[in-house]
């Protein structure tokens, strides 16, 4: 079944909400991202934003699976809700 946009949507506010609970990985995600404490705040309802959350999620498979088991979720489920959110296409060079 394809992911909605409202889906996909609300697991990467669900993948956000778990990387501010991680007091390890948020300052890494903020240095990353070059975002303070409140543009996470004024940006956590743009698809863009929550694009950009579930890029840097995805870069290390023990921080998928951290976050994929504690929403007990599958681990596909962030790439998928990725490819709906705005610049999530996969693009084919072909």
């Amino acid at each position: 079944m394809p992911v909605s946009a409202h889906s996909a949507e609300t697991l990467a506010l669900q993948a956000l909400t778990w990387l501010v609970g991680n007091e390890d990985l948020l300052p890494v995600f903020l240095g990353a991202s070059g975002a303070s404490e409140a543009d996470l705040r004024a940006s956590a309802g743009e698809p863009e934003f929550l694009g950009s959350v579930l890029d840097f999620l995805m870069m290390d498979d023990a921080w998928v699976i951290g976050f994929c088991d504690a929403q007990g979720i599958a681990y596909e489920a962030p790439m998928q809700a990725r490819m709906v959110l705005p610049g999530g296409a996969q693009v084919n060079w072909t």
